[in-house]
């Protein structure tokens, strides 16, 4: 551990720290051989007693779903009976201990928590995940998920990745770089080497410990006495791994012949079992003894049951050293092996490396192993199988259909530019219309990801007409693409009525996100009497009552357990845009739920947005924060950078109503430099506003209103800009520029009338009271007040602010005493500072009274949001089990979160939470 001070450091932060039984994780990255594995060692080392559990990926394994998981948790496997029967029966099923399916892949990731919880029951626990690049994406995606969530369990995970390599990503946790060593330490690896010999070493490995090491072992006694070339250690160090592996080679080329042989065979198996690798050599006795001479030479650890390298550059040497044909016959022999002790999914795996060839029998067993990857949420592994299934499928048709899902799944998964390299490589033109619709989807995913919204609503359109499907005998529930079984897909298109419906849905929700109406317009033209069409065929058509029949029809039926995704969320987005925002977070609930259920993970940024933006409209603003914080994090882990850019402008928003001025700067810069240059009209639009809504409150009215025109702009039609304009008129009023805000009331007055959302109806006769004359004011706004009742509390205090700002201008002070009293208290209970103030001053100059309440000076306020949540659930009666289930934590982490939040309650029991929330 020469030289390794702040590694170390870190590290023992960590343990240190489980032992007051708090978590943490740490993901160490760097070059190979830098020394990762080494720090890892020191960590367990420094255990001082608490249980260890390690997994050390295998580059031949990562495609295998849930096998880095499985390996890490086999010493405690006996725990999962203690786990909720949900929890315990989703790990049985990706282990292969029970042939379920697994519904929800939040589950899978809520249960790998609550194991770690459990088995540091009785002391620290240490957890290590070496060569991360090479466990299967879904283990990691499991881990990494329980990493983010450690708080109070006294766990420590500790991640280890090589910087560059091709394999599972490990993303979402704090990282340390571990670099090469100076030179002093760098020397200390060298002893006995003349001087010169160890400048020549150290300055070809770049201080790589274990460049350092294996170099000067393969020097020769000349070498070592100095007399050394240029051409022994080049002048310019190009491949540094090569040189590596050079080492390596040289001390496995020493070993007998047929040790060589049973190390090919253990250096491709991806089980690290002994009894596998024995079976694998076909003489088990005599293999064991040639295994003697490696295991002299400290190239492998073999215990009573495993078979372990030393070092996965050791792996890659002994694999690779190997000629071509020697290495196949080693797959074969392992898939012999497999098969006879019931391992089909790596047999699948070893006998596609030993095709060199289309393999048509192979490639089936391979979609076979996809089709149990996807049951059990594992999307990435899922596009994995079929993706080699088409490398060894000959036949055309069936090729394209196997990458094209290999692309639908890479895009589940939320690999969007895996999704567009696998699309890329699809022949055109397809003759199966069913794979034509879903090689349309990759190619809108990747388009709507990366580039135009509008372009991506384009190729869907385009691609919906020559499906020949006739829409009016399409079965009006739908069939949800993303639950389609790909395996068992009618080559002739047959079983797929639902594609040209779902293509065109996807258009609609692609344009929807541009902002652009008359592409919305046009799509939905396409197929007016389709029910998910209908909705903005006739609204946007001037038929609103139409459009609202058609939208309660969709509203009932998205209540059938059986409703897609994108049904679901098509609904969602309508009762949004027609403003029955309590429809709309039902619909989005629903959504996300089936998202989580279904492990469509790609998806789950986009129903959560819709659901942020409901609840937002409600005036549910922590509730809000809290989803949209959730999301933002999914999309930046998944790298959508479109979803991540509406989720920005929409957490904006909740930040501007709280006056955090620099987190929406912050935001909203972020979220206009993507959006801006591809034409994202919404999420631009919503960036826009979120300034306008912080600059209102804040009081710069004339900033306010030039922010809420350019956000206007960008959605031209008076339908999708139609929230933001009550804004937009009061920052028109407070400017000084009533005849600007004359059309923006006008719009919203027509458009209240016709949808009859009482929501929409009390914004606009808050507008007519602003804009209109004195006499007629109160009216409006008592009539506004009315018809809040119910609807949002934010909304409904703004309505008061203002009705008490011109109750005092009349000086009529103690009628607006009562107005703006109120305001004040629903703005601190809601957090909405700027607006708190605002009341609290107009309060003063009426004559009233100007002192702190509920929120700011309550002690709800001294909590932290994931603890006001935790409260929240926990004054419902519901166990620390249930919290945990539903917050994606651990029952010991909710434990600590209400042992932090109960002083600072001032109560001493959960009992007595429902009633001071209550209060």
């Amino acid at each position: 551990m020469r030289g390794r001070n702040t590694e170390r450091d870190r590290i023992g932060r960590l343990l240190a720290d489980a032992r007051q039984g708090t978590g943490g994780a740490l993901l160490l990255h760097g070059e190979a051989g830098i020394g990762k594995t080494a720090l890892l060692d020191w960590a367990t080392g420094q255990a001082d007693g608490a249980r260890v559990l390690s997994v050390e990926g295998i580059e031949s394994e990562m495609e295998l779903a849930y096998g880095g998981l499985h390996q890490l948790f086999l010493p405690v496997l006996d725990l999962v009976d203690a786990l909720p029967g949900p929890q315990a029966a989703a790990l049985r099923a990706v282990f292969g201990l029970t042939a379920d399916g697994v519904r929800d892949g939040f589950t899978v990731g809520l249960a790998v928590l609550t194991l770690l919880s459990e088995a540091a029951a009785d002391g620290p626990l240490l957890c290590l995940v070496d060569d991360a690049q090479w466990v299967d994406q879904p283990s990691v995606d499991m881990l990494t998920f329980a990493a983010r969530r450690l708080r109070a369990e006294g766990v420590v995970m500790l991640f280890a990745v090589r910087d560059g390599a091709p394999g599972a990503t490990v993303k979402g946790l704090p990282g340390l770089l571990v670099e090469g060593l100076e030179r002093t330490a760098a020397a200390e690896l060298l002893p006995g080497l003349p001087p010169y010999v160890v400048d020549r070493v150290i300055e070809e490995a770049g201080g790589n410990p274990l460049a350092l090491i294996e170099l000067s072992a393969s020097l020769t006694p000349a070498q070592r006495a100095g007399r050394i070339g240029p051409l022994a250690l080049p002048e310019a160090a190009t491949g540094r791994p090569s040189r590596i592996q050079d080492g390596f080679l040289e001390q496995i080329r020493r070993l007998p012949e047929a040790t060589r042989q049973v190390l090919l065979v253990a250096a491709a198996d991806d089980t690290g079992s002994l009894a596998v690798v024995l079976r694998a050599a076909r003489e088990p006795g005599t293999a064991l003894d040639h295994l003697e001479p490696a295991e002299r030479a400290g190239l492998v650890v073999l215990s009573g049951e495993l078979l372990r390298f030393r070092h996965p550059l050791v792996r890659y040497a002994a694999y690779r050293s190997a000629p071509l044909a020697r290495r196949i016959a080693a797959h074969r022999a392992l898939a012999e092996a497999l098969g006879a002790v019931g391992q089909a999914h790596r047999r699948a795996w070893h006998l596609a490396a030993a095709s060199t060839g289309p393999d048509e029998q192979v490639a089936e067993e391979l979609e076979r192993v996809a089709e149990w990857a996807g049951n059990r949420q594992a999307m990435a592994s899922a596009s994995a199988a079929y993706e080699r299934a088409a490398q060894l499928t000959a036949d055309p048709d069936r090729r394209a259909r196997r990458l094209v899902q290999a692309a639908r799944k890479a895009a589940d998964a939320g690999q969007d530019e895996r999704c567009g390299a696998l699309a890329d490589q699809v022949r055109l033109p397809l003759a199966d219309p069913g794979v034509a619709a879903d090689f349309a989807r990759a190619r809108a995913v990747v388009e709507l990801g990366y580039r135009s919204p509008d372009r991506a609503a384009r190729i869907l359109l385009d691609s919906a007409d020559p499906t020949g499907v006739d829409l009016t005998r399409v079965d009006p529930t739908g069939i949800d693409p993303t639950r389609v079984d790909p395996t068992r897909v009618d080559p002739t298109g047959a079983d797929r009525p639902d594609a040209t419906a779902s293509l065109l849905t996807d258009a609609v929700h692609a344009a929807w996100s541009g902002g652009n109406a008359a592409l919305i317009e046009e799509i939905a033209s396409r197929a007016p009497d389709l029910p998910v069409l209908a909705v903005p065929a006739r609204l946007f058509g001037g038929d609103v009552p139409g459009a609202l029949d058609a939208l309660r029809q969709l509203v009932e039926r998205s209540r059938d357990a059986g409703t897609g995704v994108m049904d679901r969320l098509m609904t969602g987005i309508y009762c949004q845009l027609t403003g029955d925002h309590q429809a709309a977070r039902q619909a989005a609930a629903g959504a996300v739920a089936h998202c989580r259920e279904q492990g469509i993970s790609g998806w789950l940024p986009t129903t959560l947005d819709l659901l942020v933006r409901a609840e937002l409209a409600l005036g549910h603003h922590d509730e809000a924060t809290a989803r949209g914080t959730e999301a933002l994090g999914l999309a930046e882990y998944y790298d959508l950078a479109h979803r991540a850019a509406h989720l920005r402008a929409v957490l904006a928003m909740a930040a501007a109503l709280r006056g955090e001025e620099e987190q929406v700067r912050t935001l909203t810069d972020e979220a206009l430099a993507y959006a801006r240059p591809r034409g994202v009209g919404r999420a631009t639009a919503d960036a826009r506003w979120a300034l306008g809504l912080l600059e209102l409150g804040l009081g710069r009215a004339e900033a306010a209103l030039a922010e809420l025109e350019a956000a206007r702009r960008e959605v031209a039609h008076p339908l999708l800009s139609l929230p933001l304009l009550p804004d937009l008129v009061e920052a028109a009023v407070r400017a000084g520029r009533p005849e600007r805000a004359a059309d923006a009331a006008r719009q919203l007055d027509a458009w209240a009338t016709a949808l009859g959302r009482p929501a929409l109806a009390a914004l606009a006769a808050r507008c007519r009271a602003l804009t209109g004359p004195d006499g007629a004011a109160e009216e409006h706004f008592t009539t506004a007040l009315a018809l809040h009742e119910g609807g949002s509390a934010f909304d409904r205090a703004r309505t008061a602010l203002l009705y008490g700002e011109w109750l005092r201008r009349l000086r009529r002070r103690i009628d607006a005493r009562d107005r703006l009293r109120a305001a004040r208290e629903d703005f601190e209970r809601l957090g909405a500072r700027p607006w708190a103030d605002r009341a609290r001053a107009e309060l003063g100059a009426a004559g009233g009274e100007t002192v702190l309440t509920t929120r700011q000076d309550g002690p709800i306020s001294l909590l932290s949001p994931q603890e006001r949540e935790v409260v929240r659930l926990a004054a419902t009666g519901a166990s620390n089990r249930e919290i945990a289930a539903q917050l994606f934590l651990s029952p010991r982490t909710v434990g600590h979160h209400l042992y932090r939040a109960f002083p600072k309650l001032g109560i001493g029991s959960r009992t007595e939470l429902a009633g001071l929330l209550a209060s």
